[in-house]
C-alpha cells in the first residue's frame, strides 16, 4: 500500500468513527432504573467500606526524541534542535554557537514571487527549517502570505527585518535608517503576526555603530551576517549555486541566499541532496537563540 492510499484509508477510518460517537450522541439510549438487590435472609447487610486514596507515583522522565532519519522515498524531515538556546547576542553574529550538525540557510530580499513561493514550497515539502529577511516593498510577500504564514505560526519559518526598501543604511541619516526598520517591522507584524525582532540584517552587510544603535533601539539588536554565501547576489546558474553551497553548507554556519533569481529553484535537488548527505540539520536562528 503506498502512502497517499494509507492515509485516504486512516482519513476514512477517522471519518468514521468520528460518525458512529455523533450517531451515537444524537440518538441516546434510554436509561433504564434497575431495582435494588434484595435482601439475602441469614446474611447480615455489607458494610461500607471507605478506600483510601491511591498513592502518588512519580513517572519517569520522557525519553530524548531521535533525530530525524530519512525514508527512501519520502522528503527529510528537519526537526529543531535538543539542544538549549543561548540568549541572542547584542552584536554581530556570523556562526551558529557551539559545535553541532546544524545549519542555518537565510534568504534574503523577495523580488521574485515565483522564488518565494518555491523557497516556502520547499519547507512545506521537506521539513526543513529556514529563516527569511524580507524586504517588505515586494509584493512577493504578501502574495505568499497563505502559503507562508502557517510555518511562520508553527515556527518552521523565521522571519528577521531587513529593512522596507533594501537601502544602504550606513548611506543614509538615522532617522531614515529607523524609518526603513520601523516600517518593514509594521509590514511584518500586519502581514504575519511577528517582528523578527532581536534579529536584523542590513542590506549589502553594511552597517556601522550608529546604524547598530538605531537597530537594538528598535528592539534590534542582534546583527546578523553570515558564514558563506549561495554566491546568487550576482548572475547565476543553478550550477553556480550547487557549487558555492558545497563550500558553504558546514556545520554552524549561517548561510545567505537571495529569494531573487528565478533559476535558483533549479538547483534545489543538489542543494536536498547536499543536506542530507552531510547529516546537516536545517534550523531558523530562533531554534538557536532565545
Amino acid at each position: 500500500m503506498d502512502r497517499r492510499t494509507a492515509l485516504r484509508a486512516a482519513a476514512i477510518t477517522v471519518l468514521a468513527a468520528i460518525g458512529g460517537v455523533r450517531v451515537a450522541a444524537a440518538n441516546p439510549m434510554p436509561e433504564i432504573p434497575l431495582p435494588p438487590w434484595p435482601p439475602v435472609p441469614g446474611l447480615p447487610p455489607l458494610p461500607e467500606v471507605a478506600l483510601p486514596p491511591l498513592p502518588e507515583v512519580a513517572l519517569p522522565p520522557l525519553p530524548t526524541l531521535p533525530q530525524a532519519v530519512p525514508v527512501p522515498g519520502l522528503p527529510p524531515i528537519s526537526l529543531p534542535p535538543l539542544v538549549p538556546k543561548v540568549p541572542a547576542p547584542a552584536g554581530t553574529i556570523t556562526r551558529l554557537p557551539g559545535e553541532s550538525n546544524m545549519l542555518a540557510l537565510t534568504i534574503d530580499d523577495g523580488t521574485s514571487p515565483e522564488v518565494v513561493a518555491a523557497y516556502a514550497t520547499l519547507c512545506r515539502d521537506t521539513g526543513f527549517r529556514l529563516t527569511f529577511f524580507p524586504n517588505g516593498v515586494y509584493r512577493s510577500w504578501t502574495d505568499n502570505a497563505p502559503l507562508l504564514r502557517p510555518m511562520v505560526d508553527s515556527g518552521q519559518i523565521q522571519l528577521g527585518n531587513h529593512t522596507w526598501s533594501h537601502p544602504d543604511v550606513t548611506a543614509i541619516s538615522t532617522s531614515a535608517v529607523a524609518d526603513q526598520i520601523t516600517r518593514n517591522r509594521d509590514f511584518l507584524r500586519n502581514t504575519f503576526g511577528v517582528d523578527g525582532a532581536p534579529f536584523f540584517r542590513p542590506p549589502y552587510g553594511r552597517h556601522n555603530a550608529a546604524t547598530d544603535r538605531v537597530a537594538a533601539d528598535l528592539g534590534y539588536r542582534t546583527i546578523t551576517l553570515w558564514s558563506g554565501t549561495l554566491g546568487d547576489s550576482r548572475i547565476v546558474t543553478a550550477g553556480d549555486v550547487v557549487a558555492a553551497a558545497q563550500g558553504a553548507f558546514t556545520p554552524q554556519a549561517i548561510v545567505l541566499g537571495h529569494a531573487n533569481q528565478r533559476v535558483i529553484p533549479q538547483s534545489y535537488p543538489q542543494l536536498v541532496d547536499l543536506i542530507v548527505s552531510r547529516g546537516l540539520r536545517t534550523v531558523t536562528l530562533a531554534d538557536v537563540y532565545a
